[in-house]
């Protein structure tokens, strides 16, 4: 196995870099992809500088730990501003918003209707056809108080 991989001499790293290349396919995450270009980039560097197989596992060792930091500052995606903020917070969109109680806060619950939905709500005890404003929104739960 050794006069195998003896025998490939600098071409080991260029097939080490595709086959990680290749299980990232198999693994997606963007994790093996980095490994990969890193072995590549210690093949092209063996091509051009004669180094023995220590120092060529120590460089991609060095290139390797180097590649994830830096994929994680700048291969990510930044969050970008949206024009629909609480798509998937929808009641957090709410928090603000000034309505009036379809049925009384009576023992601090109540009622208010949010376009075509009854939803209800805690809150200081109200007369049904107040003015209330929400203050926090936990899940389906809304609390409100008086305007």
């Amino acid at each position: 196995m050794t006069d195998i991989l003896s025998g490939l001499g600098n071409w080991i790293w260029a097939i080490v870099g595709i086959v990680l290349m290749g299980l990232e396919t198999l693994a997606p995450g963007v994790f093996l992809l980095w490994f990969g270009i890193a072995a590549m980039i210690v093949g092209i560097l063996s091509f051009f500088i004669a180094s023995s197989w220590q120092s060529q596992l120590l460089i991609f060792a060095v290139l390797s730990a180097a590649m994830v930091p830096l994929w994680r500052r700048f291969g990510r995606p930044s969050a970008s501003e949206t024009d629909k903020p609480f798509l998937n917070r929808r009641t957090a969109g709410l928090v603000g918003r000034v309505l009036t109680l379809e049925k009384p806060i009576v023992d601090g619950i109540g009622t208010v209707r949010i376009d075509d939905t009854i939803w209800r709500v805690e809150g200081p005890d109200a007369p049904a056809g107040s003015r209330v404003r929400i203050e926090q929104a936990d899940g389906a739960r809304l609390r409100v108080g008086l305007v």
